[in-house]
């Protein structure tokens, strides 16, 4: 299996060299590498450094074992001068976070990445991996690079793996995971990979990796259907990519024509939308009072506390399903917040009239002073 695994990741993430199978761990699903991994890379109360939002699984994983602890590198949907678009990493935020961690008496070991992003759909640069793995040997960091959705890619922008680059800064510090769920819509088929030139991290790794194991049965099948490379090459990727960004493109026009906001993303199973004019005030409190209604009428949209995001009203929602279902979430999403905005207005209404009509002790009887919603506030989104 690790063979195949091996060809499949020479050709597929265009490495620089040849995939070594001896350098290969499979385990079930790529929360056990995250599992193992980080305990074997740091001690118990370390840190990892992962910018955010991000995937709220790791976090969970991360600390089962060794009891490590995420160092959060905030990202913002505000643009500054320095950046082309929203939520953009950036290696001047490592710095400014790996520096907030050490005054907080935090070691941190490890930078984790997510590339393609999980939620954004952000792809990085090829300029910009090599800034950040330079960053991470200047402060002797290992780096976990999660590539678990580097071939559901579908736009414009070009995708680049850790493995294809020619010149690791520390190779010896570098380790890179995928797996076959995302890719290959195999939700529940528990398979994730981890590939590392370390030897020694190895070594450790697999003493765990016997209470993750994968069933002989499943690699059996697996190592088939990744050999069959005319069928990957002119059927299933072409087909995949292609129903991805129809699928894509539908949600993103719906969301459009209800008013909502969509990060541009080029890879993923999901689009990063922006809610926060629905909410009733700018806090985490009123986004899961949105998500819970948004429960009530059958959609299940993740917020983005659930993915450590620093500002409330972003929600994750997942494409990757038939066409029928992609319309009817978003004729759902119209019927809820035509339903919710009016009676917003009539309870708005019915306040102003009983102020009209029983000024509070005290009150002038003037108008209410109220806020409205900032409408500064998606100026610098790049949006669909």
């Amino acid at each position: 299996f690790r063979e195949e695994i091996a060809k499949f990741l020479t050709d597929y993430a265009r490495a620089a060299e040849a995939i070594n199978p001896d350098h290969i761990t499979v385990m079930s699903g790529c929360c056990a590498v995250f599992a193992t991994l980080s305990t074997v890379l740091c001690d118990p109360s370390d840190g990892y450094l992962i910018p955010t939002p991000c995937y709220g699984g790791i976090h969970s994983k991360t600390w089962l074992y060794g009891g490590i602890q995420p160092v959060h590198v905030p990202l913002s949907s505000e643009v500054t001068e320095e950046e082309s678009h929203p939520f953009q990493l950036t290696v001047e935020k490592l710095e400014a976070a790996l520096h907030r961690a050490k005054k907080q008496g935090i070691r941190v070991r490890t930078l984790i990445l997510i590339n393609p992003h999980n939620p954004l759909g952000d792809i990085y640069p090829a300029q910009l991996l090599k800034e950040c793995l330079e960053f991470a040997h200047r402060h002797e960091l290992h780096v976990i690079m999660d590539e678990i959705y580097m071939l559901s890619v579908y736009g414009d922008a070009a995708f680049t793996s850790v493995l294809s680059l020619d010149c690791v800064p520390d190779p010896e510090r570098t380790h890179f995971m995928w797996g076959f769920s995302k890719d290959f819509g195999m939700s529940g088929i528990r398979v994730g990979v981890l590939y590392t030139r370390n030897h020694e991290i190895q070594k450790a790794v697999n003493q765990l990796a016997v209470f993750h194991g994968c069933p002989g049965p499943v690699q059996h099948v697996l190592s088939q259907f990744i050999s069959d490379r005319d069928w990957l090459d002119n059927v299933f990727f072409p087909t995949n990519k292609k129903r991805l960004r129809e699928a894509q493109n539908i949600l993103v026009d719906g969301l459009a024509d209800v008013g909502i906001p969509v990060l541009k993303s080029s890879g993923g199973l999901y689009v990063w939308a922006d809610f926060r004019k629905f909410l009733k005030s700018q806090t985490f409190e009123a986004e899961l009072e949105l998500w819970q209604k948004l429960l009530d009428e059958k959609l299940l949209i993740s917020p983005g506390k659930a993915f450590h995001c620093y500002e409330p009203g972003w929600f994750r929602l997942v494409f990757a399903d038939s066409v029928d279902k992609i319309y009817l979430c978003v004729q759902r999403l119209r019927q809820m917040l035509h339903t919710d905005a009016a009676e917003s207005a009539a309870n708005s209404t019915s306040s102003n009239e009983d102020a009209l009509c029983t000024p509070e002790e005290g009150s002038s009887g003037g108008p209410s002073k109220t806020t409205g919603d900032d409408a500064s506030q998606l100026k610098n989104v790049l949006l669909h």
